[in-house]
């Protein structure tokens, strides 16, 4: 249980009883605690909470931005006075009750209790807000639920023009996005695709899905990234393609790719999905090879849900990535399909997130480089500590901000830290498994870089919610152990 909540937090969550539905939306958000305080305007007199929750099922049911907020069901709410002792707080807590309002003698907020299972700190989550609200509810309301719609074709424009190509397309995941590019170059069985080993797996799935084999090519130690040195070694006749990953917001070493693809007439699918507005050479990355992928999971720097898109320069390649994505139907003749196509497009209401998102993306890649910058200064000079690469040429993104640890130096392993770490409700994540190992890949090869940095290394909380207290509190804790 957490308390001594300060006042400038408590006011920032207070709104008059009288208000709408859109100004406690705003405090909600003010707050960061999923609740906002109802309270008598003149006399500050609590009169009790609403959550976020209960502004969803509202809105479900009709309401608008500009409803009461009085008018809102929501259960009565549990107060405590302030004094009573920790024990008798933590006995109203339920499931349903996470936060506790303490009243002074004049039934004033004065302080919160707050469950600490809201005081984890997760590697991840999205950062959703009214404008996100307002265009889904206008999905709703109007009946453009599916792919068709206008938030669809307005979000492919935003992410063209983010990206600096001539086309977007998007689908239903990052990985249906990386099919669909595959797919567009021809790829299919008998063929090879490069792809590096540290990456999360729907990489080498979407190659194999084409019926082509991925080849594993190990990893370099200034960026984390596919090592342009080794992969010439594995091109064979089989060859047709290299999916450089632009791992946890950095980007690769293209030049060298982008010379040996071109020496050797391979296709450049840039794996984009952990890196949205990350730079390579001052040039925005997925705009560069000839097709790009990015991914709006939950997790990634902007998200629709689920989904993810194809940006690419090349007329071609967009046209065969549309009539693909849409069943292969012509795009000439309706109902009419002269190629195998899939169903992997995506819908007005997660394009509608997309959009809400896109117009502050600005806003999230800044506060992505503050936590990295936060966690920098606070962990740079720890023994047994690596920080997260970001070579001279490029400027990444920091999606998750992730550490190597030298168990010899730290005088702990990186498992043992992540134990210590989830003791304290601070979520960490191993970086992946190197896909060379991986069950339904290993074939016996050995890819030293990638294994030990798979080995060494996790992700600390990223998300861009966190305040510069909770980014001090997981350095404390590691620093702490």
């Amino acid at each position: 249980m957490k308390t001594n909540i300060n006042r400038e937090s408590i006011q920032a969550m207070s709104l008059s009883y009288k208000g709408t539905i859109r100004q406690a939306m705003q405090a909600i958000d003010q707050g960061s605690l999923g609740t906002a305080l109802l309270v008598e305007p003149d006399t500050q007199v609590f009169v009790g909470l609403v959550t976020d929750g209960d502004i969803r099922r509202a809105i479900l049911k009709g309401y608008g931005l500009e409803s009461p907020i009085s008018d809102v069901p929501r259960p009565n709410s549990k107060t405590a006075r302030l004094g009573m002792s920790s024990e008798e707080v933590a006995s109203l807590f339920s499931d349903p009750v996470r936060v506790i309002p303490l009243l002074d003698e004049h039934h004033r907020v004065a302080d919160l209790a707050i469950f600490d299972n809201r005081m984890r700190l997760p590697v991840a989550e999205p950062s959703l807000g009214e404008k996100e609200l307002s265009y889904v509810t206008e999905c709703v309301l109007t009946g453009w639920v599916s792919s068709a719609g206008k938030f669809v074709t307005r979000f492919e424009e935003m992410m063209a023009d983010f990206c600096g190509t001539r086309y977007a397309i998007a689908t239903s995941s990052g990985t249906t996005a990386l099919h669909l590019a595959l797919l567009s170059l021809g790829i299919g069985c008998g063929d090879e695709v490069i792809v590096p080993s540290l990456t999360f797996i729907a990489t080498a799935n979407a190659v194999s899905y084409t019926g082509a084999r991925p080849v594993f090519v190990d990893s370099e130690t200034e960026t984390w990234n596919l090592d342009p040195d080794l992969i010439e070694q594995s091109i064979t006749p089989q060859t047709k393609a290299i999916i450089p990953v632009h791992l946890y917001g950095h980007p690769c070493n293209l030049d060298p790719i982008l010379e040996i693809a071109n020496r050797y007439n391979l296709s450049v699918i840039e794996d984009a999905a952990e890196a949205q507005g990350a730079l390579y050479k001052g040039k925005i990355v997925g705009g560069i090879g000839d097709l790009g992928t990015f991914s709006f999971y939950g997790n990634k720097i902007i998200t629709t849900g689920e989904g993810g898109i194809v940006v690419t320069n090349r007329s071609d390649l967009a046209e065969k990535v549309r009539i693909l994505r849409d069943h292969g139907m012509s795009s000439q003749k309706r109902y009419w399909h002269p190629v195998l196509g899939y169903n992997y497009r995506m819908t007005n209401i997660q394009a509608a997130l997309g959009v809400a998102q896109m117009e502050r993306v600005d806003g999230i890649i800044a506060a992505k480089k503050r936590i990295a910058q936060a966690y920098t200064t606070g962990l740079q000079n720890v023994a047994g500590i690596q920080l997260p690469p970001e070579a001279d040429w490029a400027n990444s993104v920091f999606w998750l901000y992730s550490i190597l640890i030298d168990d010899q130096a730290f005088e702990m392993d990186r498992d043992r830290l992540m134990e210590v770490l989830k003791s304290k409700n601070i979520e960490t994540r191993p970086l992946f498994p190197p896909l060379h190992l991986q069950p339904i890949y290993n074939q016996g090869e050995v890819l030293p870089i990638a294994e030990k940095l798979s080995k060494q290394g996790l992700s600390l909380p990223s998300a861009i919610s966190m305040s510069n207290s909770d980014i001090q509190r997981t350095i404390e804790a590691i620093i702490g152990k």
